[in-house]
């Protein structure tokens, strides 16, 4: 499998020079695996992957994670749901009163964007899910909430051979009562336990979590644990916070690592990075 991060930011877009090395653009991570590929998340980062795609897929399947606007924002400018010639898929949560159709309809309507979902070219197929197993050309894709306001999914992705679970949203500590000492009682751990590759929210710094806790978000140190609890093999920190910048963004996981030590590989996700599994 290859992953590419087309963007990590959380919230909100952020560019700007001072966030030039791990970027501004809003979550949108791209999976190519043979002739299948994945878009995971409709954010602001969505519309330069749908500029590069080019002709090399003749169908593209979007996973939402939720709807917040920093994860759907981009949606309406991703260039193939104006091609008819592709065949497009977007799967996603429902809610207990709406579906997944009358929610992408609520976005793609005015005064909110200027094209309707029906008027689409593409006319995407909508798939709703919610604790899910399902499979996607070669790959096979589990999907469970976890902890965030709103219906809210993480993802498994597998080969066969290698797994990436992505988990942009997700407030961990809020998933069990004794965290991180009971993994069976914690949010998205059936999601992440023993993946090679994880793409977790990292948002906070320790210090601003305790002001922000029910958010939606997690604290890096919240995250490292969860990854340590899962035996994971490379955390990826995502979903950076917009006020935060490269340099701080480096003092904080430089501190960190100063201070703890992890039996993983740990990196603050940068936009543009590229994981071949």
């Amino acid at each position: 499998m290859k992953a590419t991060v087309w963007g990590c930011r959380g919230s909100l877009p952020s560019p700007g020079p001072e966030k030039d090395k791990y970027g501004g653009n809003t979550s949108c991570v791209q999976i190519e695996h043979n002739d299948t590929c994945l878009v995971l998340d409709g954010g602001s980062g969505i519309q330069r992957l749908g500029a590069a795609l080019g002709t090399n897929y003749k169908e593209v399947h979007i996973l939402l994670t939720h709807l917040h606007i920093d994860h759907t924002m981009g949606l309406g400018f991703f260039l193939p749901l104006y091609n008819p010639n592709l065949e497009i898929h977007i799967w996603g949560p429902a809610t207990t009163i709406e579906s997944l159709t009358q929610r992408l309809r609520r976005y793609f309507s005015p005064p909110l964007f200027p094209v309707r979902l029906s008027e689409l070219p593409s006319e995407p197929v909508i798939h709703e899910i919610s604790n899910s197993e399902f499979t996607i050309g070669s790959l096979k894709i589990n999907s469970s909430y976890v902890c965030h306001p709103g219906p809210t999914l993480a993802y498994r992705i597998s080969d066969g051979q290698s797994d990436i679970a992505y988990m942009p949203d997700h407030e961990v500590s809020l998933g069990s009562s004794n965290f991180p000492n009971e993994p069976e009682w914690t949010s998205g751990f059936n999601i992440a336990n023993g993946v090679d590759l994880l793409f977790h929210d990292s948002q906070y710094k320790t210090e601003e979590y305790a002001s922000r806790v029910g958010w939606g978000h997690s604290s890096i140190g919240d995250s490292v644990n969860f990854a340590r609890m899962c035996k994971v093999k490379n955390l990826q920190l995502f979903h950076h916070d917009p006020m935060h910048t490269d340099d701080s963004l480096d003092a904080l996981i430089d501190e960190y690592k100063a201070e703890n030590m992890t039996p993983f590989k740990m990196e603050m996700c940068a936009e543009g990075s590229v994981f071949i599994l």
